[in-house]
């Protein structure tokens, strides 16, 4: 009877001790996964409050000639993005005098940072010179290509340029065609013509005729914004 009695409380320890092993068990999975969790939402807030780029990549235009770093269009729409607590940092890749062969030559150094938007604006200075429009379509296209091989994921934008009457009629028809060309062909979102509203004016424009004043930024600030501010 007494071995009976010893048998049975043996059983009872040993049948707790599994209980209270099973129960720890499922504990730490359950711990385990609520931490896993954890790690998945934490991962989707610092993703999703990453910092992201937007990277201008042109000539004097954007890069802001003849004026503060301040009055440039590019810092302008730093200003919006701001205004409206958005993730996004500007940086200004315009450089003077550049062509789009010098930009095709540019492209790959420009591309080491991180790039999440990328807004192309070239061509000016090819047409001022008088360079064969289908040169300028070329170099254009490469660029995009290199944007596309070496960042994907990166939203297009390109700005569209026009060339004056003077410059003879074919020239101009054929010059103003390679943005909505390349524009179609990338799925770039398009600015038809950045000096909308500008271009032509004096009072909008520095003694040379051609680059914006402080009040003329403002306006091409406004045709980029439009295009713009749907991607962000």
């Amino acid at each position: 009877m007494n071995n009976v009695r010893i048998n049975a409380v043996l059983f009872l320890l040993i049948l707790s001790f599994f209980a209270c092993q099973t129960s720890d068990s499922k504990s730490a999975k359950s711990e385990a996964k609520s931490s896993k969790k954890e790690k998945v939402v934490n991962k989707e807030a610092n993703d999703s409050t990453k910092e992201k780029f937007i990277l201008f990549f042109g000539n004097s235009l954007t890069a802001g000639y003849g004026l503060k770093e301040e009055e440039a269009f590019t810092a302008h729409i730093q200003s919006k993005i701001d205004e409206l607590n958005l993730d996004y940092k500007v940086v200004n890749a315009g450089l003077s005098g550049e062509t789009t062969a010098g930009g095709k030559g540019r492209i790959n150094w420009v591309l080491k940072q991180p790039v999440d938007v990328f807004v192309l604006e070239l061509g000016g200075n090819d047409m001022l010179r008088g360079l064969p429009f289908e040169e300028t379509e070329k170099n254009l296209r490469a660029i995009f290509q290199e944007v596309r091989k070496k960042k994907p994921e990166a939203k297009l934008v390109l700005a569209g340029m026009m060339a004056p009457p003077n410059m003879g009629q074919d020239y101009a028809k054929g010059f103003s065609a390679v943005y909505p060309k390349l524009a179609k062909e990338f799925e770039a979102a398009f600015i038809p013509f950045l000096l909308d509203g500008v271009a032509g004016d004096p009072k909008l424009n520095q003694a040379d005729g051609i680059h914006p004043t402080a009040a003329g930024q403002k306006i091409v600030a406004e045709n980029v914004w439009k295009v713009l501010k749907p991607l962000l």
